[in-house]
């Protein structure tokens, strides 16, 4: 990337996740990376929305297909997909393709840009930017089962110019770096929103992008909903703003030309339990009696999608 922090810093800080002690399940997660190793590779292309490792020449046998089940199993819960490896169906939570395809056609054109994936999961979003042309791809997220399932997916097909690091957004330097930033699904989940928004301006080259999803809810600006324990089950949902409120709050920050490009229900094709997520789900989230409300009483999830730019 050109950047001298980028082998000093980062690495560093995904060189503190990785020992960490407290990780108790990095040795089970890495014996399942090195079983997964001995089965053939192959190419890493997108269909229809679905990231597919294709399959091996000559295929898996029925015993292959078998322990390699098993194996991306031990990997479970995938969240973020969906994704086809040798032709096996890893059917996680989210169909994030169905984000992307609201994302893409706003954004400025990928090709040559270097990006940042913040909270970028297990990957997906990463490989999809990459497979639009960008020329780097940098995903950060701090959870290592994610990180583990990026590492199984590039053992079948590495992207040279993709990388996932098992490090945070406050791990990632103040340089002016990046072309593009993701934070999708990010900014609900911080203490302190305003200044997540100036971590994301100050990553940003001047000129740069920003394209930032949210939970919002309706309302006029000032208004946010501030759960008072959890918000669909969760536990750390801390803000959630109107769409006016948060185009101010950008505005403050020093983006400007701050738009908001879509706003969307989720609902259960999008977000749902499956046999690779068998935890609860959208389903659970929300009251039996009535889908426009959480189970808590707030009002059901509704994601928007902002894009503005950092000023040259």
């Amino acid at each position: 990337m050109g950047v001298s922090w980028v082998d000093d810093a980062l690495v560093q800080a995904a060189t503190r996740r990785l020992t960490n002690p407290n990780n108790r399940d990095v040795a089970r997660w890495n014996a399942t990376l090195m079983e997964l190793a001995s089965f053939p590779g192959g190419n890493m292309r997108m269909d229809d929305g679905r990231l597919c490792i294709d399959g091996a020449i000559p295929p898996l046998n029925k015993v292959q297909r078998q322990n390699l089940t098993l194996l991306l199993k031990e990997l479970c819960p995938w969240r973020k997909g969906p994704v086809f490896i040798h032709d096996i169906h890893i059917d996680t939570e989210w169909r994030s393709d169905f984000k992307w395809e609201r994302v893409a056609p706003h954004i400025s054109p990928l090709p040559g840009r270097v990006v940042l994936d913040v909270g970028c999961g297990n990957g997906y979003h990463c490989f999809r930017m990459a497979m639009d042309g960008a020329a780097v791809v940098l995903g950060v997220d701090p959870f290592m089962l994610s990180n583990m399932q990026f590492w199984a997916m590039t053992a079948f097909a590495r992207q040279k110019n993709v990388c996932v690091l098992p490090i945070g957004v406050d791990d990632v330097p103040m340089q002016e770096c990046f072309h593009t930033v993701f934070s999708m699904g990010l900014l609900y989940h911080r203490k302190s929103p305003i200044d997540h928004l100036f971590q994301l301006k100050g990553v940003l080259k001047p000129g740069g992008e920003v394209v930032l999803e949210t939970l919002v809810i309706e309302g006029e600006n000032g208004q946010l909903l501030v759960p008072e324990d959890r918000y669909a089950m969760m536990r750390n949902v801390w803000f959630i703003p109107s769409v006016p409120s948060l185009e101010v709050w950008m505005t403050r920050v020093g983006f400007v030309d701050v738009r908001v490009v879509d706003v969307t229900s989720t609902t259960f094709e999008e977000q749902r339990r499956t046999d690779w997520m068998t935890f609860d789900s959208l389903a659970d989230f929300l009251d039996p009696n009535d889908a426009s409300r959480t189970i808590e009483g707030y009002p059901a999830p509704v994601r928007a999608i902002f894009v503005a730019t950092k000023p040259r």
